[in-house]
């Protein structure tokens, strides 16, 4: 018997039979993990409310490296109250953890997608930026975490470079902007709202406006469902 502590976030559950949980989880150790949860709908009390989105958990796992590990403790490490209680930012934790459940593979330890992650969920608590604007730096950290950043500085055909100030053509399922000279791309992306994503990109973008952010959010979603297999 293997078992493992980790720090962890609950990316879904699903309820099983008459009181058991399976949970996927995002371990900082070993990734995500798929847990069976004995009792977990009857108050076990080894994991008692712990099994909560956006809060972080100290887990201890019985991992025998089956398709399922077993879930035997849990509890509460890092609460994350102002994130739950704002429909706008807990609509934003959602979306960044469907992100991680599809786009992180399985057992697979990804700690740059962990630590853009957890401060996504830091920042959704603190209040700043703004939601979405924390949502679009995340993801578009988190695309080049697990190595499927999108380049929005050249072609990722010729490799002509876009002068700044320029609007682009991007096509997000191959990874980037596209020149004209070499077919375009499905999406223009004007000057402004390129500027924004590379500045969200560069970790910055605190003051990117609303109607810019909505079309990088739109942008990340397009290019994680593309690399992760999911459908919009």
């Amino acid at each position: 018997m293997t078992q493992l502590e980790s720090e962890a976030l609950v990316l879904r559950a699903v309820d099983v039979g008459e009181s058991d949980v399976v949970a996927t989880l995002l371990t900082e150790r070993v990734g995500k993990v798929a847990a069976i949860v004995r009792g977990a709908r009857k108050g076990s009390r080894r994991v008692g409310g712990a099994l909560e989105p956006v809060h972080g958990m100290a887990v201890l796992l019985d991992d025998r490296g089956a398709e399922l590990a077993t879930l035997k403790e849990a509890r509460i490490v890092r609460l994350r109250p102002a994130a739950v209680s704002c429909l706008e930012s807990l609509e934003a934790a959602g979306i960044a953890l469907r992100w991680a459940r599809h786009l992180f593979p399985p057992r697979t330890p990804e700690p740059e997608g962990w630590r853009v992650l957890v401060e996504l969920l830091d920042a959704l608590d603190e209040g700043r930026p703004a939601p979405s604007s924390a949502l679009a730096r995340a993801g578009l950290a988190m695309l080049a975490a697990v190595g499927y950043g999108l380049e929005l500085e050249q072609c990722i055909v010729c490799s002509r470079a876009c002068p700044d100030g320029r609007a682009a053509c991007l096509d997000p399922a191959r990874g980037g902007i596209v020149c004209r000279s070499c077919g375009g791309g499905p999406r223009v992306l004007a000057a402004t709202v390129r500027d924004a994503a590379r500045a969200l990109a560069r970790g910055g973008g605190g003051d990117v406006g609303t109607d810019a952010v909505q079309v990088v959010l739109d942008v990340v979603d397009r290019a994680m469902a593309a690399h992760a297999g999911f459908e919009r």
